[in-house]
């Protein structure tokens, strides 16, 4: 018998792997109930907005260089890190995170038990002369070898054979999600890029609302969400609801709500792109603010203006010129709750990324999927 569920209200996960693992062979998963938070704002989008303010001066600058925080990933890492690959391509690791109190508690992300969470991972891959980019979604229920790492504090903690891949975050905070990436890809991460989802809210208010059509009616009570099939501008509620929800879509799986995020993304960075914000001074100045208080940064990006450097180069790519994938995975027959990364086909997406090549059809085809692909379009 498959492992029995527990309640879910959609919003925030629990990073557990204890407990026995049982062959459920030939049953589609039925995920285990967490909480869960919401979608990340990806690099270029959350970087494009502060653009906009790095041309101000004097307390405006300040001002959005002080929201800025920031981590030292090469210090904590050291020299135990793939070759960097000089090829004129670049990759950022972007996560999603939430500590479960002050303003995210309010927002629903669950009881303050003083750990922080990141439950949405993405690799962002942009290609030489920064006009195409890749994004390889990481999904938190992956089985990994977590490698041992040192948190923020300077703790070390020992490899975790077997483990939730967003236990890496929680365990040591950011330096640990970046080499635990980097151990399964081998691939460098030139950049890091974290989240908060307790300012993404503010932010798709601030653009104005984000528009998508969906295909299907979405009805998740517990995300807060209900949709009928059509066209929506979604204000900052709606956006959080969206994704986050999973059991109104697909199977109800955390994979199908990956689909729904990669969705969402795209109608963002088309909303940026269209939003004709510079007629606004005010509406500037405010997405700036809000921009630069979400984002936790590398310390190469830790400022306005190399953020603003960083950005402007990102500014060619649209939604078209985004190809969005899955990491392939296949779901574990000894627990319906968890994936098993598909080393063959994954090795594929690899290589691509190191080679500057595009991610090739082959390496996706077949993979495990949550079953929403069409539900949501830009």
């Amino acid at each position: 018998m498959p492992p029995e569920s527990t309640p879910d209200d959609g919003i925030a996960d629990e990073a557990t792997t204890t407990g026995p693992r049982h062959r459920v062979p030939g049953r589609p998963p039925a995920t285990r109930g967490r909480r869960r938070k919401a979608l990340l704002v990806t690099a270029w989008t959350a970087a494009g907005i502060v653009v906009l303010g790095g041309t101000g001066v004097g307390y405006l600058y300040f001002k959005l260089n002080g929201n800025l925080k920031s981590v030292d990933i090469n210090q904590a890492l050291g020299t135990d890190r793939p070759t960097k690959v000089d090829n004129g391509s670049e990759n950022v690791l972007v996560l999603g995170s939430d500590t479960r109190s002050g303003s995210n508690r309010k927002l629903g992300g669950g009881t303050d038990d003083g750990t922080g969470r990141s439950d949405t991972a993405m690799i962002v891959h942009l290609y030489k002369g920064h006009q195409r980019a890749s994004v390889v979604s990481i999904p938190r229920d992956t089985l990994v070898d977590r490698p041992e790492c040192t948190d923020n504090k300077g703790v070390a903690h020992s490899p975790a054979p077997h483990s939730m891949f967003n236990e890496a975050y929680s365990t040591g905070g950011a330096a640990c999600a970046v080499k635990t990436v980097e151990s399964i890809t081998g691939v460098r991460m030139d950049h890091y890029i974290e989240v908060d989802f307790s300012g993404f809210q503010k932010l798709v208010d601030d653009l104005g609302g984000v528009k998508v059509t969906t295909t299907k009616d979405i009805d998740d009570s517990r995300s807060h969400l209900d949709l009928q099939a059509g066209t929506h501008t979604l204000d900052g509620q709606q956006a959080l609801g969206l994704v986050r929800t999973r059991h109104g879509v697909g199977d109800g799986s955390d994979l199908g709500r990956i689909q729904l995020q990669q969705a969402f993304i795209k109608a963002l960075v088309n909303q940026v792109k269209n939003i004709g914000i510079l007629t606004s001074p005010t509406k500037l100045v405010d997405l700036a603010d809000t921009a630069t208080k979400t984002v936790t940064t590398d310390s190469d990006l830790a400022s306005v203006k190399n953020l603003a450097s960083f950005a402007e180069g990102l500014k060619g790519i649209s939604p078209s010129h985004m190809t969005m994938v899955t990491m392939p995975v296949e779901y574990d027959p000894y627990d319906p709750n968890r994936v098993l990364l598909e080393k063959t086909k994954a090795q594929l997406v690899w290589d691509a990324l190191k080679n500057d090549k595009p991610i090739p059809a082959s390496a996706t085809k077949g993979s495990a999927t949550g079953g929403a692909t069409g539900v949501v379009s830009s």
